[in-house]
């Protein structure tokens, strides 16, 4: 019986002692999860809500051939304005598989949300020419603010390639 008792207690002064995890990381996961959610059905729909979604301090990572180093946010919503004008987007991947980012330094998850999807674009017609479509893969990641608010975006796929395909004669 002692035994038994002993055993009992030191289970319980194991379990007792068992550190509470930490969801932190991944409650800022699904938050930020959900403004990433918000800010592919706002670009796809030529309707962003800017104020809502990117922080003041923001910075987009130029990747293209060419391209800044980087654009603030205003360069990015003339960016915006100017592709909408010109193509359609429409998002193919659904569901989006969001997955999460880690820190740099630690490799550890910091609560960043990435993507891999297909988008399609789109040039409209005109009275002398058809519309014309390509599809491109993109990677896309975002880092938020203590706010939840994108601070830090970049995409990587062959964006000139597609661009220079739907502005082409062939």
């Amino acid at each position: 019986m002692k035994l038994i008792n002993s055993l009992l207690f030191l289970s319980i002064l194991f379990i007792g002692c068992q550190p509470k995890s930490d969801n932190s990381v991944k409650e800022k996961f699904d938050k930020n999860s959900k403004t990433v959610l918000s800010y592919l059905k706002g670009f796809q729909n030529e309707s962003l809500d800017y104020s809502a979604l990117y922080s003041n301090d923001f910075v987009m990572l130029g990747t293209s051939f060419g391209s800044k180093d980087s654009l603030n946010l205003e360069e990015v919503m003339s960016h915006d304005k100017a592709g909408w004008e010109m193509f359609d987007f429409e998002l193919l991947t659904s569901p989006v598989n969001l997955l999460p980012g880690v820190d740099v330094d630690t490799k550890l998850q910091d609560g960043s949300v990435r993507y891999y999807g297909d988008w399609k674009i789109t040039l409209s017609a005109t009275d002398s020419t058809e519309a014309k479509s390509g599809v491109i893969k993109l990677y896309e990641s975002f880092d938020f603010d203590e706010e939840g608010k994108i601070l830090y975006q970049q995409y990587y796929g062959d964006g000139a390639g597609l661009f220079m395909f739907l502005n082409s004669n062939e």
